[in-house]
């Protein structure tokens, strides 16, 4: 699962563009307990949300006014040139070229091939997130329209195993279709940090392939309802699944896409 010993092709960090980053903060502190921390001022307004002084996910203002408020997911890279130089030739598109962030690290961002926004993070002082699981970031998942190339475009890119695995079926024995759990190379399901899920192009709320950022939490039903209360939008609520745990899924008064999941005991 999901840890914070990092190492290269698993999540290391994640954070919010906003264009209100303040009403950001209120509502995401609001359903998580997150505080808001500013990385100073020469940080262009950049953040971290911190929840008993861990950094558990970072917020900043949108550089482009044409972008739309999201969650990127990044994937730690042990050297981001060679990264991006891989996601061109694997016919993926570069939205910001590597740079270095002070003495943090080196970030750059891309554009899969079914068009999901993604990003990787070179460590240098900044190892990643502090906190991963409990109250913070516990799994990503990938909608998109074509998994078998979503498979081979991160398996080149940031070396992943994969494995298949059926769902449960639909309504009226409607075929259920395949998830793909993705881990660190040679990880198995000790390594696993994620998924990819095909859905047709109607039933995907962002009109494109995108990432999906998983919260853990100890009550589902309560954070739906303070998400609702706060001006946020319920996807799906709260629905069991089994061996997984309890998930609903969100969109955020800016239209940010989350979830979160309160895990079954044996899952946790």
């Amino acid at each position: 699962m999901l840890t914070n010993d990092y190492v290269p092709g698993a999540p290391d960090w994640i954070d919010l563009g906003s264009r209100d980053t303040e009403a950001a903060a209120a509502f995401y502190k609001a359903l998580f307990g997150w505080e808001f921390r500013s990385a100073g001022p020469e940080a262009g307004g950049y953040g971290m949300f911190q929840l008993a002084g861990q950094t558990v996910a970072a917020l900043g203002p949108l550089q482009d006014e044409t972008a739309t408020p999201a969650w990127t997911v990044y994937f730690e890279s042990a050297d981001a040139d060679t990264t991006t130089k891989t996601v061109e030739q694997a016919g993926g598109s570069v939205r910001f070229p590597p740079m270095d962030v002070f003495d943090q690290g080196r970030l750059a961002g891309f554009t899969d091939p079914g068009g999901a926004d993604f990003a990787v993070w070179q460590p240098g002082t900044n190892k990643g997130l502090d906190r991963v699981g409990a109250g913070a970031l516990c799994w990503t998942e990938l909608y998109t329209t074509d998994a078998e190339q979503a498979k081979r475009f991160y398996g080149t890119v940031l070396g992943w195993d994969t494995e298949d695995m059926p769902l449960p079926p639909g309504p009226e024995g409607s075929s259920p279709g395949t998830y793909t759990v993705v881990s660190r190379a040679g990880g198995g399901q000790e390594g696993s940090h994620g998924g990819i899920m095909q859905l047709p192009a109607d039933m995907l709320p962002a009109g494109t392939s995108y990432w999906q950022p998983y919260f853990a939490v100890s009550d589902a039903d309560s954070v739906v309802a303070t998400a609702q209360e706060k001006g946020g939008t319920v996807l799906m609520p709260g629905t069991d699944l089994a061996g997984v745990g309890r998930i609903a899924l969100l969109r955020d008064p800016e239209g940010a896409f989350f979830a979160v999941l309160k895990p079954e005991e044996s899952a946790a």
